[in-house]
């Protein structure tokens, strides 16, 4: 369980220095660009999946964790202490953006542009689009491999595209959680604290909707610290396979 609390802190500190500093960055400099922010989350996502997938999952998000409970994939009992993490991780990545750049009013803090209600509901939508292609890409509740990298990296940065402008396109409590906490701007955290959430539950139905019911209605979570209970080799008739002591895995099923 250390390894995985680690990589979830160590992972989304990462993404929330890196996305909010690029945020930051354009804001004090200009030469980041709307575009170049997106990248930058669509990115740095992507590399993560790749470091920490096989480790925790990667979620780097308490609406992905809760997601992955409500879908059955991931235990119960967990979904404290990733969320923890997550958001220790977030807290002193917003923390080293304010020693950084100590002029920066809101420190890439996610704020609604016309209104909480409009924000609310495109985050709500934005988070329900990114938790059904995880669902649909994940191995249990690990998030991992070139599929998953590319595709979780390719719609988050999709997403920043077209809403950043609108509402921030968080989709992440914990992203826009630490930036207003040390900024001390909490009128609209509200919004992004709820709509992520009920987003990533929402994706649950459709994600049974769009493939087997037994996509969201397990626990198929292996644990990397946990040994994976060993399977007995399916044997042919009259086919014998040895054990390293030199018994036989499977009897003879001739005659």
């Amino acid at each position: 369980m250390r390894r995985r609390l680690a990589a979830e802190a160590i992972g989304t500190f990462t993404l929330v220095f890196a996305g909010t500093s690029a945020v930051v960055v354009n804001g004090l400099y200009g030469s980041v660009t709307h575009v170049g922010v997106a990248l930058v989350f669509g990115l740095v996502v992507l590399a993560l999946v790749y470091a920490f997938g096989d480790v925790s999952g990667a979620h780097l998000n308490p609406a992905v964790t809760i997601g992955f409970w409500l879908a059955g994939r991931f235990p119960g009992g967990s979904v404290l202490p990733y969320a923890a993490a997550q958001v220790a991780g977030a807290l002193v990545a917003s923390a080293s953006v304010r020693l950084i750049f100590p002029a920066h009013p809101t420190l890439g803090a996610t704020l609604p542009a016309d209104g909480p209600g409009q924000s609310f509901v495109l985050e709500l939508l934005l988070t329900l689009i990114l938790m059904l292609v995880i669902l649909s890409v994940s191995t249990g509740a690990k998030e991992k491999g070139i599929t998953a990298g590319i595709a979780v990296g390719s719609v988050i940065g999709l997403e920043a595209l077209f809403a950043g402008p609108v509402s921030g396109a968080s989709m992440n409590p914990a992203r826009s959680l630490a930036p207003a906490l040390v900024s001390g701007d909490l009128e609209h955290l509200w919004v992004y604290l709820l709509a992520p959430t009920v987003g990533a539950a929402a994706a649950i139905p459709l994600c049974r909707c769009v493939h087997d019911r037994s996509c969201c209605s397990r626990n198929v979570e292996e644990f990397p610290d946990e040994p994976a209970p060993q399977e007995r080799p399916v044997c042919l008739r009259g086919e014998q396979q040895s054990e390293p002591d030199g018994g036989s895995l499977c009897p003879d099923a001739r005659g």
